[in-house]
């Protein structure tokens, strides 16, 4: 039920960040050690990254499996980033195969993915909460995906003046309570994460001038905690605070 990743911090290059580590997003989508949905992640993978002096992110999508893709690599491998976001799909059933499913999903400066699903979404909940959008925003929905919807809740309340953490721990828990499903949001801008813990493993470690947001450990080095179920992260570069939503 997909894996993702989120780091903000020093410039990293995006083939060893996300590649090169022991137990990275090709790992974690062919061998995850804590998925329990699904075994795999074989529905293709995505990453956004922040370039240096720049406020909107740059965005790489495939529909292609992250250990098929042949693309990535030589064509944006080496290059560099203070601020990432990355994930790898399993499709949730009933929603197509397609690249406009895939996180990460970008609006303007803000990069989003989700780890989970929203239960009963083909089954009535996605039209309700899609009513509940703006007009504008139902227009910008590309895909069939709950991620999507997600996002555009987010931003809606963005747009009433939420802060970031509190726009994401209210979509995050008042669809959860409404609809249930495995729930974990990631939201960014490239200086401040947020990211909740909702039925699917997280993790957060936090170095010097660095902080990793993964569903799980990259490595087995010292400073991995697990966040526990029913929290949020709220992290900038080398700091991050875990609370209740």
């Amino acid at each position: 039920m997909c894996r993702h990743v989120a780091y903000l911090g020093p410039q990293v290059v995006l083939r060893t960040f996300l590649f090169e580590v022991p137990h990275g997003l090709v790992e974690q989508a062919a061998a995850p050690t804590l998925q329990t949905t699904t075994p795999t992640n074989p529905d293709g993978w995505g990453v956004a990254w922040y370039a240096a002096g720049r406020a909107r992110p740059h965005r790489y999508r495939t529909a292609v499996p992250v250990w098929d893709d042949t693309r990535f690599l030589p064509d944006h491998g080496g290059k560099m980033t203070g601020a990432l976001v990355a994930a790898v799909r399993s499709a949730s059933p009933g929603s197509r195969i397609d690249v406009r499913n895939n996180a990460p999903f970008v609006h303007d400066e803000l990069v989003f993915s989700l780890n989970g699903f929203v239960a009963g979404f083909r089954d009535g909940v996605g039209e309700a909460l899609r009513s509940e959008l703006r007009t504008d925003r139902t227009r910008e929905l590309e895909g069939d995906s709950d991620s999507e919807v997600l996002l555009a809740l987010t931003l809606d309340r963005l747009a009433h003046g939420d802060p970031l953490v509190s726009a994401v721990a209210s979509v995050a828990t008042s669809v959860h309570d409404r609809a249930g499903g495995r729930l974990n949001l990631l939201l960014t801008d490239g200086c401040q994460l947020v990211a909740t813990a909702l039925g699917n493993s997280l993790f957060v470690c936090s170095r010097p001038d660095a902080t990793v947001v993964a569903s799980e450990p990259l490595d087995a080095l010292p400073g991995w905690n697990a966040v526990p179920e029913g929290s949020i992260v709220e992290a900038t570069a080398g700091h991050h605070d875990v609370r209740p939503l």
